[in-house]
């Protein structure tokens, strides 16, 4: 099961796509009976090389920017017709129009889920809230036992100050 790091990088390279204009971007959930080298597949379309190109290097930007990772290897950059950005966890294919539908990579994993991207923002930002409410819940906790042991502590404070103030009034 992909990671929710893993996730949260497959939705800021899609994003990075639709900034650039790529067209009919997906994303495929591979089956890990199926596929044990990644978990995710990105495709999307260009419509020239230039483009492809752009949206290659928007992505690795805006991963390395707000993840701090880089492509494990990059693959038809110069070329530009079908640039691939390897991330271990999920692969991205940048296509040429009329290559995307040469290859047609999504006939190929037809035991792949496609992953709605709305679907999967929805789910991390609920995992997000439960986790939120979780840690709360335990600063919550955690402040209220220091406050007895404070309370403890000036407890067992106090009586040695009394005492010490009766000894030197006899």
């Amino acid at each position: 099961m992909a990671s929710t790091e893993t996730r949260k990088m497959v939705l800021a390279a899609a994003a990075a796509c639709d900034e650039k204009k790529a067209e009919d971007t997906r994303v495929l959930e591979l089956d890990p009976a199926d596929s044990a080298f990644t978990d995710f597949f990105l495709i999307t379309s260009g419509t020239n090389e230039r483009q492809v190109v752009a949206i290659g290097d928007e992505v690795e930007l805006r991963l390395k920017r707000g993840f701090g990772t880089y492509p494990n290897s990059v693959e038809g950059r110069k070329q530009g017709e079908w640039v691939l950005l390897d991330y271990v966890d999920f692969v991205v294919h940048i296509f040429l129009s009329e290559k995307r539908a040469f290859y047609d990579i999504e006939r190929l994993w037809k035991s792949a889920k496609t992953v709605d991207l709305a679907e999967l923002k929805a789910a991390l930002t609920e995992k997000t809230l439960a986790a939120r409410k979780k840690s709360a819940a335990k600063k919550t906790a955690t402040k209220k036992a220091p406050a007895k042991k404070a309370v403890a502590k000036k407890a067992a404070k106090a009586p040695a100050k009394k005492s010490a103030a009766k000894k030197s009034s006899k």
